[in-house]
């Protein structure tokens, strides 16, 4: 261990003058408190580096401890179901051994090191291993077995097995021997650094959706397992609220949501709804897959800046198990004002609004750690990552957006009028895309029916074919528009109030599958052709709105239960009946 001595304190940013023996995005201990930094800048006559923790109190002449390794996480069982700060510090066993309020250098293991967990070994002496190999596994939580991979860079021989039975995380399970001759003692757990992605096999093409269960995500702007989207908005649109919603009824196996620079009344929201939703899939508690990275907005900027890369690598350890993982980062613009902020302590040249000029490449370096691979161990596993961002005053052409726009194929654009509208999700459908429907085009053929993206195309057609006919109602008003133009703004008020908005505190419509959605745009559209008929024959759309049946359309999503598909007959039988004396 070597020691230096600080020279300078701004604000995160220590600095120590003279040659040192410390390397870049080396960990280290500053101060007499021992707090948690990393080198971040290295030259002849200067280390710098940013501490994640506040500074306050902190003074020159303080010794900086060298620990000889990266910012790394703990990885093993016990992760699911905790809740961190950004540093993978355990936020309950600090709250137990200090309080409520942390104090400066308060250290905790990440992961509790006394709790014993029903192992099952499932390799043999005599047996050769190579990185990301399973050699145990044990119950994490009710509905997630925890599976032990040996580190990615180890290939050895097994020398050792341990019995199966109750283990503590730091316990010897197996020994392996190296082609060198060496010995290496494998427990329940590893270190991994939190900048280095975990190297996969090869990565697949994301062909499989990510089912959210909402119907303006999944039939108009889908998002494919292994991708990445990003949910701008300004304040009070609902990002927040989506993220919530997705992470409760998303398809993914592990939902791990990041906190990033939110309020402090937000994520204890998410801790407490979180602990009190049941998964439907298992009937088990959603916490029981769910992992918790909160980073409020008054706790230190630099740990805001690694909760990202916390979050995103113990993502990618429950892939490598072969599991689908959901990645949350709310948001995404409070990470980047952490990084303008540090830059801005460091006396970087800044770029646009500040930001600084690799704003977009660790934008990159994010967003990119997504994806649908073969693991290690030859399973499938994916990483999606879902990231919002916060534009002040809605302004997408801001720098944050505009570059995550680039690196994402995914963009749900919140509205801020269609908030105030109490209309959810606040997705505007003119802004948003998604290219992933090509990728995904032949599941949904093979899984839903031939028949989906065809409703899909048209759905879309007459929202477009609304929105250029508003341009003109808002010049000239509704009522010089011929009957076949008023019938596409009709029709398109029943697929934007009817089928696009959704009632999360609904038991019906909070969640609605695949096969419904197909189902409310057949019954929408059969409306629609049937109507366009009757209007051809010079017969006023008013004589057909009088009859109900669009008001019905609407109320639909509530009186159709998610169990009773077959009722959607029933409707177009309605709707033929209602319209039959017209089409004569």
């Amino acid at each position: 261990m070597s020691e230096n001595v600080i020279y300078g304190i701004n604000g995160p940013v220590v600095t120590i003058k003279g040659k040192t023996d410390l390397q870049m995005l080396e960990m280290v201990y500053v101060g007499e408190a021992g707090l948690v930094g990393e080198v971040i800048g290295l030259d002849d006559n200067t280390t710098t580096i940013q501490v994640y923790e506040e500074t306050t109190g902190l003074k020159p002449g303080e010794k900086v401890i060298s620990t000889g390794g990266p910012m790394c996480v703990t990885l093993g069982p016990g992760i699911i179901t905790n809740i961190f700060d950004g540093i993978e510090r355990p936020l309950g066993a600090l709250e137990k051994n200090f309080g409520a309020f942390i104090g400066k250098g308060t250290s905790v293991p990440s992961l509790d090191t006394e709790k014993e967990w029903d192992v099952t070994v499932t390799v043999s002496v005599g047996e050769h291993l190579k990185g990301g190999d399973i050699y145990a596994t044990c119950p994490e939580t009710a509905i997630i077995t925890h599976k032990v991979m040996v580190p990615p860079e180890l290939e050895g021989e097994v020398i050792f097995c341990a019995e199966n039975g109750k283990y503590r995380l730091n316990d010897t399970i197996i020994k392996i021997r190296d082609a060198k001759g060496t010995e290496h003692e494998l427990t329940l757990c590893q270190k991994w650094p939190i900048r280095t992605p975990r190297p996969v096999a090869k990565r697949l093409p994301s062909s499989k959706p990510l089912i959210t269960g909402q119907r303006i995500i999944d039939t108009v702007f889908p998002i494919a397992k292994g991708g990445a989207a990003a949910i701008p908005g300004g304040f009070g649109t609902g990002k927040t609220m989506t993220q919530h919603q997705l992470a409760k009824w998303c398809d993914a196996d592990i939902i791990i949501y990041v906190g990033c620079g939110e309020r402090g009344n937000e994520m204890t929201q998410a801790l407490t709804e979180f602990g009190e939703i049941m998964d439907p899939k298992s009937g088990r508690p959603l916490t029981d897959r769910t992992v918790l990275i909160a980073n409020t907005s008054n706790m230190p900027v630099a740990a805001r800046e690694a909760s990202i890369y916390t979050g995103i690598t113990l993502a990618e350890y429950y892939r490598d198990m072969g599991y689908h993982t959901a990645i949350m980062a709310d948001s995404t613009s409070r990470w980047a004002e952490a990084l303008r902020e540090i830059s801005g302590r460091l006396e970087e040249m800044p770029a646009d609004e500040g930001f600084p000029a690799y704003l977009p490449s660790r934008l990159a370096e994010f967003y990119e750690r997504a994806g649908y691979v073969e693991t290690l161990n030859d399973k499938e596993g994916s990483i999606t990552i879902i990231g919002a961002v916060s534009p002040q005053g809605s302004d997408f052409s801001e720098p944050v957006t505009q570059n995550t726009k680039r690196f994402t194929r995914c963009f749900w654009a919140l509205d801020k009028s269609l908030a105030y509208a109490r209309h959810y999700p606040a997705i505007n459908w003119n802004n948003s895309y998604s290219e992933y429907i090509g990728d995904l085009s032949k599941w949904y053929n093979e899984n839903i029916g031939e028949d989906f993206l065809k409703y899909r195309e048209e759905i879309c057609s007459i929202l477009l074919d609304e929105n250029s006919l508003m341009e003109i109602v808002k010049l000239i008003g509704a009522d010089v528009l011929p009957d076949d133009q008023k019938l596409v703004i009709e029709i398109a008020r029943v697929v934007r109030v009817g089928f696009l908005q959704q009632n999360a505190f609904h038991a019906d419509d909070t969640f609605v599958s695949l096969e419904k959605q197909m189902k409310m745009m057949q019954v929408i559209l059969h409306l629609y052709h049937k109507c366009k008929k009757i209007v051809a024959k010079q017969i006023p759309i008013s004589k057909i709105i009088q009859l109900g049946v669009f008001d019905k359309l609407v109320k639909m999503k509530y009186d159709i239960p998610n169990n009773r598909l077959d009722m959607f007959d029933e409707y177009i039988t309605e709707i033929d009946n209602a319209l039959a004396a017209y089409l004569k």
